[in-house]
């Protein structure tokens, strides 16, 4: 009843989407239906991770303090179109065009349909529309830009996410998408990365750990002894609220990369995913509760990005067996090291680097581990077994210098590129600014103008 139901909704979006040309009077040939299913199931996919950011404005805003909320709320839509315009402009045909082992060289100014030769080496393979395949990886760099934007929050500049963020979206989110997805050197030694562990997550978290650095810690986060403070977020239904949408845009992220629904694999995938979640959202809660002697609602919330992090690149290559494995121990790895990166002096607001990025370069060597030859052969995918699937050390190396590839570039990148700005410009507000909250300083308004308005005139009053 399920996959009937699903069926007639893909149709139906295929119905909307899909030219009515292609079908003649007296019924749709079969390769036209399977175009037309294929392109529905990807804009589905589409719209799942277009909705994530939503997820990110919730959980940021929630994590912050409540006079920056306006402002980090604000920014997810402002970074939203950087990435959507920019891609179109330069990054899809830097990231998928024809090219060299490098960055691609055709595509540039993304013309539609009628130039989907000049992306034939990296998604030829696909009956998928070129505007929808464009709309789709547009949506994965929108996030990967919202992941660095996240690890700013509270003292960044707004011209700071206007200026790098443009910069991101087409000189190093593109170059690393090409590289593993688009025909470049590493797609050519068959590293494994199904929907972005490293391309999305790994990327964005490399940026936004030299942006947490250069920024510095925001202030009152370290006491006089150097040790950290707590800052607890204004609202943590909030942050409940944007991973559970996290957590539902996920089944577009991960399965969605299926680019079909043909033959069912996508099932597998969304299992995986789901599974894996689960067990990390449990193995950081535990993890916490033995920390602190409490259980820790934040940290089961990062406990299951960091598990869906992981098995972003992992989803399509393991058995459900594994897949538990990689959760559980995103989710406790994710909370160890969190807690040890901020005791070393990185005030990161969201974790950014931790659950995107520590999770990041573990679910890119998962697949070195556990990658299963009968999946890679059902799925049509790239690279070899894993090392416990008798696949010996090989792909286990490339996954390896995938990783370390990737962190190089992106965070020598991302430091030429912020810390020019710092000595230009500035990066980071006045310290009366961030005191006043940036809501106010960069905006003139708070998000919430009648309780701030109570704690200022609170704050103004004299003691009697």
């Amino acid at each position: 009843m399920k996959k009937k139901l699903l069926m007639m909704f893909l149709a139906m979006i295929t119905l909307m989407i899909y030219p009515v040309s292609a079908f003649a009077a007296e019924g749709p040939a079969a390769p036209d239906l399977q175009i037309g299913l294929d392109t529905a199931f990807t804009f589905l996919a589409f719209i799942l991770v277009f909705f994530m950011q939503s997820g990110f404005a919730l959980l940021e805003a929630g994590s912050v303090r409540m006079k920056n909320a306006g402002h980090v709320a604000g920014k997810t839509v402002l970074t939203l179109a950087i990435a959507s315009l920019c891609f179109w402009a330069f990054g899809f045909g830097l990231g998928f065009g024809n090219g060299n082992s490098f960055f691609g060289t055709t595509g540039f100014f993304y013309g539609g349909d009628t130039k989907a030769a000049l992306f034939d080496n990296a998604l030829g393979f696909s009956d998928v529309t070129m505007n929808v395949k464009f709309l789709f990886q547009m949506a994965f760099a929108a996030v990967s830009l919202a992941i660095v934007s996240g690890g700013m929050a509270e003292r960044a500049k707004l011209s700071v996410y206007i200026i790098f963020g443009i910069l991101f979206s087409v000189v190093i989110y593109p170059v690393v998408a090409h590289w593993v997805w688009g025909g470049g050197w590493l797609a050519e030694l068959s590293m494994q990365d199904y929907a972005g562990s490293t391309v999305v997550h790994l990327t964005g978290a490399t940026a936004a750990v030299v942006a947490t650095i250069l920024l510095k810690p925001r202030l009152g986060k370290f006491n006089k002894e150097g040790k950290p403070v707590i800052i607890p977020g204004h609202n943590q239904v909030f942050t409940v609220l944007g991973v559970i949408i996290l957590w539902f845009g996920w089944f577009g992220f991960n399965p969605g990369s299926a680019l079909s629904p043909m033959g069912g694999f996508f099932g597998h995938v969304a299992l995986t995913t789901n599974i894996a979640a689960a067990a990390g959202g449990l193995a950081a809660l535990v993890a916490s509760w033995l920390y602190f002697g409490k259980s820790d609602i934040p940290a089961m919330l990062n406990g299951v990005l960091a598990a869906l992090v992981a098995i972003t690149g992992a989803c399509a290559f393991v058995e459900p067996w594994a897949a538990i494995i990689i959760g559980l121990v995103a989710g406790a790895f994710t909370f160890m090291t969190s807690q040890w990166l901020e005791r070393a002096g990185l005030d990161d607001p969201i974790y950014a680097f931790s659950v995107h990025g520590i999770a990041g370069i573990w679910g890119a060597l998962s697949t070195g581990l556990f990658a299963a030859p009968d999946l890679i052969e059902q799925g049509g995918l790239v690279g070899k077994a894993g090392l416990f699937y008798g696949g010996g050390l090989h792909q286990l190396g490339v996954q390896a210098l995938g990783v370390v590839g990737t962190f190089v570039f992106v965070a020598a990148m991302s430091f030429i590129i912020l810390y020019v700005m710092k000595m230009v410009i500035g990066i980071r507000v006045t310290e009366e600014e961030e005191l006043m909250g940036l809501d106010i300083s960069e905006h003139g308004t708070y998000g919430y103008p009648e309780q701030m308005k109570l704690i200022t005139d609170s704050e103004s009053k004299p003691l009697n």
